[in-house]
């Protein structure tokens, strides 16, 4: 998976809060004391942008579409993690040989995403073994998807999501005991990776005894119950990128109202570790702490209160290069798969290096939608009816992204 690299626009170094807001308030018709304070007041941010940009003098905006380049407030956000127990598996990404990829054991409310690519000369298959030491254990699958594998890894990427986001709840019972073992997904022993491919699979499952959680990478003709039992848990790589992390699910909210003609373009970051921070786990494998560098598996509830007569949309920009994937939308009784993007396979590969000095800017919660601003859109809703997004970052993909609100004129 791609680990994250902060990129922008190098286009978002134009123009840092120019007298748009003075503009703005004479259009509302406000006295000119008015005026004065927010001239003030925004002349003491273009000069501590300015500071930050290493300029002394911020042009005008630039013309973008009919109107101009849009000056973008980061909006405050709060998070909390709830529900049950991420098991992710992505160490070694490059798989060399057979072996176990992870392993724990869980109870109750669990997904475990797997994410791996046969780096030997032979074809292979890679599964999620279920065992227990109870006497019955009764696992339910309420939800999840696998692309086929392919060594078009955005593609794989972005089928995997659209499943995932895309399916109504499952209900496959899969009954596990001392004697017989399981696999999470029947298909998984036929789906063969030939040299070079990879597999990426995301599955929510509940199981009501502790049941132990194998991924395993195994031989195409191979018994993957028979392996299991003598195969050895591979070592991690350089990255880590694998654990077990309570609390698989993370809401994002806001205790501000958003109203779409007062508060115009907003945006919030997702997966940048500074706003919304990584995920701490540990390595069950050998009790080792680790870090979920992208959040990667863990599903995220979006809802941002919003008001007003006039409709609000929403965009999802990458920051951090080529990116594809999937969210869904839930509006009322309404419920819809939001590719991202949706008119080409992906995108973010016309995002340009970040300077620092933008990169600065960005993180004091200024940013500039212009032109080249690369976005998907997830839609237009009304304001006064709440809409929940379910997201989550897709495998293959680079972080972080801005999720971006505003008026739908």
């Amino acid at each position: 998976m791609k680990k994250g690299m902060f990129h922008q626009m190098a286009a978002l170094t134009l123009a840092l809060v120019c007298a748009a807001g003075q503009a703005y308030a004479a259009g509302r018709g406000e006295n000119m004391t008015v005026l004065r304070e927010r001239g003030a007041a925004q002349a003491n941010i273009r000069d501590r942008v300015a500071s930050i940009l290493g300029s002394t003098e911020l042009p005008r905006n630039r013309i973008f579409s009919s109107g101009t380049s849009r000056l973008m407030h980061r909006w405050p956000t709060e998070s909390y993690d709830t529900g049950g127990t991420l098991l992710f598996s992505d160490s070694p990404e490059y798989v060399k040989e057979t072996g176990v990829l992870y392993r724990d054991i869980v109870t109750g409310d669990a997904r475990v995403l797997y994410y791996h690519l046969n780096d030997t000369s032979q074809p292979k298959k890679v599964a999620v073994v279920l065992e227990t030491d109870a006497e019955l254990a009764s696992v339910s699958v309420t939800r999840g998807a696998a692309a086929p594998p392919s060594a078009d890894y955005l593609h794989v990427g972005k089928v995997t999501q659209i499943g995932y986001f895309d399916t109504h709840e499952m209900n496959e019972r899969i009954y596990v005991t001392k004697e017989r073992p399981r696999l999470l997904v029947p298909e998984m022993d036929t789906t063969v990776l030939a040299p070079g491919q990879l597999v990426y699979g995301v599955y929510d499952f509940h199981a009501n005894a502790p049941v132990r959680v194998s991924v395993i990478m195994y031989g195409a003709d191979v018994d993957p119950f028979a392996f299991l039992r003598t195969a050895r848990v591979l070592p991690r790589d350089e990255i880590a990128l694998r654990g077990t992390f309570r609390g698989m699910n993370r809401v994002i909210t806001s205790k501000k109202i958003y109203r779409p003609s007062m508060d115009g373009a907003v945006y919030f970051p997702i997966g940048d570790n500074l706003h919304d921070v990584y995920r701490q786990g540990i390595d069950a494998t050998d009790g080792s702490s680790v870090v979920n560098y992208g959040n990667y598996g863990i599903l995220y509830q979006i809802s941002i209160p919003t008001a007003g007569r006039e409709n609000t949309r929403y965009f999802l920009s990458p920051l951090g290069g080529v990116y594809a994937g999937a969210m869904r939308a839930e509006n009322g009784a309404n419920r819809r798969l939001v590719e991202t993007p949706a008119t080409r396979p992906y995108f973010g590969d016309q995002t340009l290096p970040e300077p620092p000095n933008v990169a600065e800017a960005r993180e004091e919660g200024l940013l500039f939608l212009t032109q080249y601003t690369e976005l998907s859109d997830l839609g237009t809703y009304a304001s006064a009816q709440p809409v929940q997004f379910e997201y989550s970052p897709p495998g293959a993909s680079n972080l972080p992204v801005n999720i971006i609100l505003m008026p739908e004129k």
